[in-house]
């Protein structure tokens, strides 16, 4: 009668710690102890030759229709041929652009740094503690999985450019490193009870 109904998914509310253009981070440079440094970038094809063989490929076919619309005296077609290959190669160009996204994730047995460098050059970079930190698949059996950090309320979505599979791949790896890192974390003294 309703139909299915959607599960809502906590939006991100992780403080940045810190932003800028670019950032320069030294603790993400440190190669003590790192169980984990992920890249992830945007998935991109048709890199190089392959892209310029597409382009030289739909100018052919618009020059030869344009020919043609030109030929039996219909020339104002010819200019949204011309057109139409812009608007393509303007397409891929931004397309390019956006593939420059990086997010890095850093984790070490002390602090989980989450960098985030956008195609502008701009980055934010958000700090979490490591023993307080869980890994969340929303929607795990489903298309739009989302792995998310998540600690004491606050939420931070990790690899939402990549496919659904890497995600749960991304999300394996970083609880792989969370458990080594509670594993190498000394542990705290604990007060023994008792009467004085």
């Amino acid at each position: 009668m309703f139909g299915r109904m959607k599960r809502r998914t906590p939006m991100e509310n992780w403080p940045i710690a810190a932003h800028g253009r670019p950032l320069r981070v030294e603790a993400l440079d440190v190669a003590d102890a790192v169980l984990l440094d992920a890249h992830v970038r945007p998935n991109r094809s048709l890199r190089g030759p392959a892209f310029i063989a597409l382009m030289v490929a739909i100018a052919v076919i618009s020059f030869t229709a344009g020919l043609a619309f030109l030929l039996i005296g219909a020339w104002p077609v010819m200019g949204f041929f011309g057109l139409d290959l812009l608007i393509v190669w303007l397409a891929f160009r931004l397309n390019y652009r956006d593939g420059r996204r990086l997010e890095r994730i850093h984790i070490t047995p002390d602090a989980i740094h989450v960098l985030r460098r956008w195609p502008t050059g701009y980055e934010t970079l958000y700090r979490l503690q490591p023993a307080w930190t869980r890994v969340e698949l929303d929607h795990e059996d489903e298309p739009d999985v989302q792995a998310r950090l998540t600690s004491m309320g606050r939420h931070l979505v990790v690899g939402s450019v990549l496919s659904p599979r890497e995600r749960r791949d991304l999300a394996a790896a970083i609880r792989e490193a969370l458990e080594k890192s509670r594993r190498h974390s000394p542990r705290l003294a604990q007060e023994s009870g008792g009467a004085a």
